[in-house]
């Protein structure tokens, strides 16, 4: 089996190895897409309108029935596990739309999850967490085969947990690219694993800092 490990300074960096190997910001990772007053009728003189009884809102905007929050998400923002940020998506140097992503769920998994990877030492007392997300397309553009990955946790202090990026079947937590005809609409559930350094720790919150954010300071939060 094939991997590929990541190496963090900032963003990603790609280097090609062989075998599982464990990566992250502390060591490791294993590899297997908005806007007026009405004009007088006829000669009539105009009548001063009445001062509005009603300020406007201030609270911030529901999500739309697009599967994404009104609006872009911005760099930096955080939302609610369970709610959708919408924004711009590109994947290599052609494919372009717009998605809403969703982190559904942040679930603690047991350290024995992890022995099919057979990663030995490199995972020793560590316990896995599973960032569990949905993906739906609500540009125009059909976004098959794209991969919507750069998804990673923090730990409760904000700190990176590390890395557990599968290449291959790992059934407590499967991850596909995206369908032949992902077209506007059509939703995926995707996952990534972030592993906890001990059982006393825990993953609170999770990150997309794929493009657009790639080059941002800061990527896009849930908890």
């Amino acid at each position: 089996m094939s991997s590929s490990v990541m190496h963090r300074g900032g963003r990603a960096k790609l280097a090609s190895v062989l075998g599982l190997v464990v990566v992250g910001s502390l060591a490791l990772s294993a590899c297997n897409g908005d806007d007026g007053a009405e004009k007088p009728v006829g000669g009539a003189t105009p009548t001063p309108s009445a001062p509005s009884s009603s300020a406007p809102s201030t609270q911030p905007s529901a999500p739309t029935d697009g599967g994404g929050s009104a609006g872009q998400a911005k760099s930096g923002q955080t939302f609610k596990i369970g709610e959708a940020a919408r924004f711009p998506f590109k994947y290599g140097t052609t494919k372009k739309g717009e998605i809403a992503l969703t982190v559904d769920a942040i679930e603690k998994g047991d350290p024995a999850d992890l022995a099919p990877l057979k990663l030995g030492d490199k995972v020793s007392g560590k316990v896995p967490y599973y960032i569990r997300y949905t993906v739906k397309n609500v540009g125009t553009t059909n976004l098959e085969y794209a991969s919507v990955s750069h998804m990673k946790g923090h730990l409760g202090d904000g700190t990176d947990a590390q890395d557990l990026m599968v290449i291959g079947t790992f059934a407590k937590c499967p991850s596909e690219s995206l369908p032949q005809g992902f077209t506007t609409g059509k939703t995926q559930k995707g996952c990534a694993v972030a592993l906890a350094p001990s059982a006393t720790t825990k993953v609170a919150s999770a990150e997309y800092w794929g493009d657009p954010f790639t080059m941002a300071d800061k990527g896009i939060y849930w908890k």
